[in-house]
């Protein structure tokens, strides 16, 4: 393949970007007892983009015979000529950066590839049927396993000559607990960069499906709380989904071209000093992380970027082309999920880092508040003003912690309470690697972080 997309290249006129993707998704479902799914969908070809007079053109095929690519790259040429006449706001340039050449590859304990069909789909039966027969109480039962296997090519007219491979599992279970008429749900979900044994490395199947069986069930006698604005303890999985969704997608530079919150805030202080917010494509924390990316689909080697240093602003996402505007290097930043799509600005694995307090200080100094686990999801604006779900939520009163309590969302603007922040604990956690990021198209990411103690709106409906 390599050998072919090099020919291709030698018809090129102008900046070119050649990517042969291949995309193998392999997904089992079991709910309530019977199999939903069971699919493999393999999807590859080649994007093919150039630059030519200030204009991207685009064009893809799942055609892998030169005649096709050539002509793959010709529509491309001509689509950006044309589109380049009537174009006001023409691209400046691409930034210049040393860019990936050889073999990229995680680091990969025991390959799924290894482990047979039968062997995953009698495990998520196994699971499934685990924590329905669990209890009487437990009404259904969802099971999932999932895994994409990638390979790219990715060749660049100035220098790029990346080989990928890559491989992200996940599996996830879902309790549904009925009592009284009334109905609550728990899950877990895991999702890494790697192999069978990488997966489950932290928690078990059956670790997984016993705690979504007690979540659920625990949350049918659960109260709701009071709408007030209080002192938190924000669990990894929180604090990842705030990392991500509502700080990530406002320094996305295009995000920051159209006007977000943090457009010319650079080295200013937006939170806390305890606060260091990064977004890296490898994890010096751990390789594992779901959203691990060795090389973006630019061919630009991913590193670890700091956002925001001990409080202050230092950085935003980019691309090449976002690069050359702000006058800094490429960030690595600029992702595809599949040949047929354009690379746009992405996030990766974005995280705040770990500080020094032990959990158990952070609660103690709470007098009133709440400790907020697992994200459910939510929405984040330009603003960075959000609201997001939150799983499991217990009452702390007078530095210890209490009841369960129910149908509680977190808000507020992220940044004021990330201002707010007067405590980080050393333990740090990835909790999003089972979940993707929807700007536009797909992209496999993680989110983490450590405990940390702050103040938040929390929010609830009254019983009765």
């Amino acid at each position: 393949m390599f050998e072919l997309l090099e020919e291709v290249m030698s018809y090129a006129k102008g900046w070119t970007e050649i990517r042969y993707h291949n995309k193998l998704v392999n997904s089992i479902t079991i709910r309530k007892g019977e199999l939903e799914e069971s699919s493999s969908i393999e999807k590859k070809g080649v994007g093919i983009r150039v630059l030519i007079n200030g204009t991207f053109g685009f064009s893809s095929t799942s055609q892998l015979k030169k005649e096709s690519l050539i002509h793959a790259l010709n529509e491309a040429t001509v689509a950006a000529r044309d589109a380049s006449v009537n174009k006001k706001k023409k691209v400046k340039g691409l930034q210049t950066a040393e860019l990936a050449s050889g073999d990229f590859k995680p680091e990969v304990n025991d390959p799924v590839e290894s482990h047979s069909l039968e062997e995953k789909l009698s495990l998520v039966k196994t699971i499934e049927e685990q924590m329905r027969k669990s209890s009487p109480i437990i009404q259904s039962a969802i099971c999932i396993y999932r895994e994409s296997l990638d390979e790219k090519f990715i060749l660049t007219s100035d220098g790029a000559r990346a080989h990928i491979l890559d491989s992200k599992p996940e599996f996830r279970t879902t309790a549904v607990a009925v009592k009284d008429n009334e109905m609550q749900m728990g899950a877990r979900a895991i999702g890494v960069t790697g192999g069978w044994a990488d997966l489950f490395h932290e928690e078990s199947p059956e670790e997984l499906a016993d705690k979504s069986v007690k979540l659920a069930i625990d949350l049918l006698s659960a109260s709701y709380p009071e709408g007030e604005k209080a002192w938190v303890i924000l669990d990894p999985g929180v604090v990842g989904l705030i990392a991500h969704e509502a700080i990530g997608h406002t320094v996305e530079a295009d995000w920051v071209l159209s006007g977000s919150i943090v457009k010319d805030k650079l080295g200013q202080f937006v939170a806390s000093e305890l606060v260091t917010h990064v977004d890296s494509g490898p994890s010096q924390i751990e390789p594992h992380a779901g959203g691990v990316v060795l090389v973006d689909d630019e061919g630009v080697p991913t590193q670890r970027t700091v956002i925001i240093d001990h409080g202050v602003l230092r950085s935003y996402l980019h691309n090449r082309e976002s690069a050359k505007l702000f006058g800094v290097s490429p960030t690595g930043n600029a992702r595809a999920w599949s040949y047929s799509d354009e690379p746009i600005i992405r996030m990766r694995n974005t995280y705040i880092e770990p500080g020094t307090s032990e959990l158990e200080e952070l609660i103690s100094g709470v007098k009133h508040g709440y400790f907020l686990k697992g994200p459910v999801g939510g929405q984040a604006d330009a603003n960075a003003e959000f609201m997001f779900g939150v799983r499991e939520a217990y009452h702390i009163e007078n530095g210890k912690v209490g009841e369960l309590m129910r149908g509680v969302t977190i808000s507020g603007q992220a940044f004021d309470v990330l201002k707010s922040c007067d405590g980080v604990s050393h333990e740090f956690k990835w909790g999003l690697g089972a979940g993707y990021c929807g700007k536009s198209q797909r992209a496999k990411v993680d989110a983490g972080g450590p405990y940390i103690r702050c103040k938040a709106i929390i929010g609830g409906k009254q019983k009765g």
